[in-house]
């Protein structure tokens, strides 16, 4: 599914990545963790097209992804990656519908399309009620399932989710930790997740540890 060979970053002096070499099968759950400052972040956002190497190639099946332009960069990430941040990243002036809808008319979808989708995925993660508030009007582990949705929108081969329940409390954190692999189970999608939460991490089917911008597993 997503393979990357001898992946080298650095901003300015400092090298972040030092030679990463990784695979990741369709429908594995990988959590990537390590303390902070060994390049996890860093590595999630190349994976998922935020950022560039400097060296070294980063194939989805036979695409090499280093090799498109910027434009088509955004398509196929718009197509075939979902998000999933700490802190939501849900527009507060939208209601959970219309964050939700967002990626899919960025994709062109038709509203009515867009529409039904938002709205299937919404009550299937149990926000059937909430969908015409806005996020102020939410609790944090509804605010993240909404994040969660937007991320589904468009049907994504790989979800993204960088520190995904680190602004949960116990209860919230346990519902979007067991959410991942019902979604996993549904969908069949590939999720790599950078967590410090030891309890997240011992769930997934593997653990990639980083240490200095390197693999030390």
């Amino acid at each position: 599914m997503i393979s990357c060979k001898n992946i080298h970053k650095s901003f300015g002096l400092l090298k972040v990545l030092k030679g990463i070499n990784l695979t990741i099968p369709q429908g594995e759950i990988v959590s990537i963790a390590g303390p902070s400052g060994a390049g996890k972040t860093t590595l999630l956002q190349i994976l998922g097209t935020l950022d560039k190497p400097d060296s070294g190639d980063i194939f989805y099946g036979d695409l090499n992804i280093n090799s498109l332009k910027d434009k088509e960069s955004a398509s196929f990430r718009n197509k075939n990656i979902g998000f999933v941040f700490q802190f939501h990243q849900l527009l507060p002036e939208f209601t959970a519908l219309e964050n939700v809808m967002i990626p899919a008319l960025i994709g062109k979808s038709k509203q009515s399309e867009a529409e039904k989708r938002a709205k299937e995925i919404l009550q299937f993660l149990r926000l059937s009620d909430r969908m015409e508030h806005k996020p102020a009007a939410l609790s944090g582990g509804e605010r993240q399932r909404v994040a969660v949705a937007r991320a589904l929108i468009n049907n994504p081969s790989v979800i993204f989710a960088d520190e995904p329940s680190g602004s949960l409390d116990t209860k919230n954190k346990e519902e979007l930790h067991q959410l991942f692999f019902d979604l996993r189970d549904r969908f069949n999608q590939t999720f790599v997740i950078v967590t410090h939460d030891e309890s997240l991490a011992k769930l997934t089917d593997r653990t990639i540890y980083m240490k200095d911008g390197m693999i030390v597993e």
